[in-house]
């Protein structure tokens, strides 16, 4: 499934696609995606990228600039690695390519050797750092791919052949997963019952292999919700986008300053080239408009 967007004048042409990862990767990925902009030289496309789970990036072209929360922009490396997040990650490019996986919280504990709050809210350089060796190969076999089926069967077939020599990973992590995506699920204590376990043990798992506190993440996960409509509608007004579990819109505002750094009527009024019509595009090919949403499988 792919999603363009021209525009007319000086700006920028992009294009995105999203590729089904296949079977035996379907309990620790959502997507592999394919991003592609042709610009003019000194333009780049701007966006601001929802909270979301880890993602691993793979960027050929002219260097984007990245950060996440209130971060001074900054190069971002040619394999970027980007943990869990809970604030937004302001997105500049240029012409460039970048390949994409979405690693859900069971990947993440199946294929990095890290806990999941030691890079909550970071990126980092994923060719440097040692926790991500076995995959960095890919960063400099990806360029040579110039057909995207292939570069799509390429990762995917990498990560598959990865399962063969990692630790089946925790089982309390799809379970706890499946429940955060549970729209019913409103507080810790439910959580922990759905799980079976004490609300002390929740909370480490919840750090170790998502990256945050289990409020934190179900104030999250209520908050996607509700931009997934708007992203799916932008017609539609934000009284009308809020979960079931927001009490006013007053609750909504808040959340949205604390996950997205501004106010909902300042995020739509901008523009959205990478995301906007993306949205439609991930909802079709992965049944989620933002990855955060994705329902674990297998």
């Amino acid at each position: 499934m792919d999603e363009r967007n021209r525009t007319a004048g000086n700006r920028p042409r992009v294009t995105t696609r999203f590729f089904p990862v296949s079977p035996a990767l379907r309990p620790y990925a959502s997507t592999i995606y394919l991003l592609e902009i042709d610009a003019p030289p000194g333009v780049r496309a701007e966006d601001y990228l929802h909270p979301e789970w880890a993602n691993m990036r793979f960027v050929t072209g002219e260097v984007p600039l990245a950060a996440i929360g209130g971060d001074t922009p900054r190069p971002a490396p040619a394999f970027i690695v980007a943990g869990p997040t809970s604030r937004a990650t302001y997105f500049a490019a240029g012409t460039m390519r970048a390949w994409g996986i979405g690693i859900l919280p069971m990947g993440w504990a199946r294929f990095v050797p890290l806990r999941a709050d030691a890079l909550a809210d970071r990126f980092c350089d994923g060719a440097e750092h040692p926790a991500f060796a076995t995959i960095a190969p890919l960063a400099s076999s990806l360029p040579h791919i110039e057909d995207a089926d292939a570069g799509a069967r390429m990762i995917d077939g990498h990560f598959t052949a990865l399962l063969a020599n990692s630790a089946p990973g925790d089982p309390a992590i799809g379970r706890a997963h499946a429940a955060l995506v549970d729209e019913g699920l409103a507080s810790v204590s439910a959580l922990a019952d759905m799980l079976g376990l004490s609300e002390r043990s929740v909370e480490r798992l919840s750090r170790r292999a998502f990256g945050f506190p289990p409020k934190l993440l179900l104030r999250r996960q209520r908050f996607l919700r509700s931009l997934a409509r708007f992203m799916l509608d932008p017609s539609m007004a934000w009284i009308d986008t809020l979960d079931l579990q927001y009490y006013d819109q007053a609750q909504f505002n808040r959340d949205f300053r604390r996950f997205m750094g501004m106010s909902p009527r300042a995020y739509a009024a901008r523009p959205k080239p990478i995301l906007g019509a993306a949205a439609l595009a991930r909802a079709a090919a992965a049944g989620e408009a933002v990855q955060g949403l994705h329902k674990p499988q297998g």
